[in-house]
């Protein structure tokens, strides 16, 4: 059961740090989101050891997304997030993605979908350039579930 009092829990704490360039993923958002100046309104997040970079909506981005986890922190952040400009309706909620539980989420809700046509949707809705979008859909082209997988073994027949 998860308790955030025991001495095996890491500290609740949500902390905005001086400056978002000090965020860890602050480049990943700057070669990829449309809006540049957005990254100047972002916070950086620290919840543990890392600070992380939570985006806010304007321009092209419609919403965003800051994983969390687990709920106590999620907490943490949402309400750090409540002091700051351009974090509207925030909610935490479980996240849709697998290596994280939770995900503190702002803005319009995100569309789910699935397949190249629909990385184009969630790209603008998150506010990435369309070049950010092609490179993105180029790297991650998968072939369908349907095909024969190669075999691993090059002895394999």
């Amino acid at each position: 059961m998860h308790d955030p009092s025991s001495a095996r829990h890491p500290a609740v704490t949500a902390t905005a740090i001086a400056l978002p360039q000090d965020a860890y993923d602050f480049e990943f958002y700057e070669r990829r989101i449309s809006d540049s100046w957005l990254l100047e309104k972002s916070v950086a997040v620290r919840t543990m050891r890392m600070p992380f970079l939570a985006v806010p909506v304007g321009g092209t981005r419609r919403g965003g997304d800051y994983p969390v986890s687990c709920l106590c922190f999620g907490l943490a952040v949402h309400d750090l997030l409540l002091e700051q400009p351009g974090f509207p309706d925030l909610r935490v909620r479980w996240s849709p993605y697998p290596e994280t539980c939770f995900v503190v989420e702002w803005g319009e809700r995100s569309p789910t979908l699935w397949g190249d046509r629909d990385a184009t949707t969630l790209g603008r809705f998150y506010g990435y350039s369309e070049a950010a979008i092609a490179a993105f859909i180029a790297r991650h082209h998968k072939t369908p579930s349907s095909a024969v997988p190669e075999p691993c073994s090059p002895t394999a027949p």
